[in-house]
């Protein structure tokens, strides 16, 4: 049975014949890979591709892909079949998310535009960590780039938009630091700011008030690490998921620590916080400055902090956008509704319009 196409192909033979002005490539796939991997259930990968280079046809016969069109286009549907290929020898497969990526990647890369020697191969098959049957991994160019400079710098800045990973990527190098034993511990710790309700109001010991702002620390290490074992580390001060007010006066030695929504500390807080840096440790921390819980005559810490340490040797910030986002696509494009909103929204003289 001939497998359906996502476009009917012209069976004359100069369908495959470029026009003047026009290029043609043409990809093998291997008899080791079933088409079905490449291409996609129902053809699901094809119509990705298709749909990203209207400037191209592409035609599928067997184990053959040919493009015929725009040079440009089709240089780069020939990268993206290598790069598919790469990622598939690895065990991996393809999603429809990750050929999406790729595709920008490549763009980006072809245009100029934040264009590197990184590869969407080697984005997408970097492993940080494997737990429980799945494996974390970096899914975009930005996020490569802050994984990797959590391994080469002692203080790692990661802002960005929610869903971009901040978080849990760093979360992942932390669990991946302390299996490896290039740490003793791991600390987790967020400001516990007052988001609309007074702590000394809500119910329960100080535990339960504190809980609620440290639950999604708690969420993330259960993907990571073995839910039963967790109770036993963190007994054991292996692992700590602590406010940040309880670092103060400490000495964090032989730790990797990640402070969590740090657009919510003050810059005194800020100050703190770094200077509690000890020997053989690391630290990230991550925040997001477009959503700052303080009060309103409360300075970001994570605001002021940029332009106090750029630059400093050993210190690294990395920068995610909507781009970065890995959750449901509309929450990208919900970032970037709000990013024009509150431009719109900033008078000429720089000041926020009433």
């Amino acid at each position: 049975m001939r497998r359906p196409q996502c476009r009917p192909m012209t069976q004359t033979p100069t369908a495959h014949i470029p026009a003047p002005g026009q290029a043609r490539a043409h990809f093998t796939v291997p008899a080791t890979h079933p088409m079905v991997t490449v291409l996609g259930s129902g053809d699901a990968l094809l119509r990705v591709i298709e749909k990203a280079f209207p400037e191209a046809d592409i035609h599928v016969r067997g184990n053959q892909v040919s493009a015929v069109g725009d040079a440009a286009a089709v240089a780069l549907i020939q990268r993206l079949f290598d790069e598919m290929m790469l990622v598939l020898r690895t065990g991996q497969p393809m999603t429809e998310d990750a050929v999406e990526r790729s595709i920008a990647m490549l763009k980006a890369s072809g245009n100029g535009n934040g264009g590197s020697e990184e590869t969407p191969a080697e984005v997408l098959t970097q492993n940080i960590l494997s737990s429980r049957g799945r494996t974390i991994r970096p899914k975009t160019l930005n996020q490569k780039r802050y994984v990797d400079a959590i391994d080469k710098n002692t203080i790692v800045f990661g802002i960005g938009p929610a869903g971009t990973g901040k978080t849990y990527l760093a979360m992942a190098k932390a669990v991946q630091a302390l299996q490896s034993k290039q740490v003793s511990r791991i600390i987790l710790t967020r400001p516990a700011v007052e988001a609309g309700e007074r702590l000394g109001f809500l119910p329960g010991t100080l535990f339960d008030k504190i809980d609620p702002y440290l639950r999604p620390l708690y969420d993330a290490l259960h993907d990571m690490i073995d839910p039963d074992s967790i109770p036993r580390l963190m007994a054991a001060g292996t692992i700590e998921v602590a406010p940040l007010a309880y670092m103060r006066g400490r000495t964090l030695n032989d730790a990797f620590v990640v402070l969590d929504e740090a657009q919510n500390t003050s810059p005194e807080q800020m100050k703190m916080f770094l200077t509690r840096l000890g020997f053989d440790s690391k630290i990230v921390i991550t925040g997001d400055v477009t959503q700052v819980d303080l009060p309103g005559s409360t300075r970001s810490g994570l605001r002021q902090v940029q332009s106090i340490l750029e630059g400093v040797p050993d210190i690294h910030f990395s920068r995610l956008t909507s781009e970065d986002v890995v959750r449901h696509k509309l929450v990208g494009r919900i970032v970037d509704a709000y990013e024009k909103y509150d431009d719109s929204q900033q008078a000429p003289n720089g000041h926020q319009r009433k």
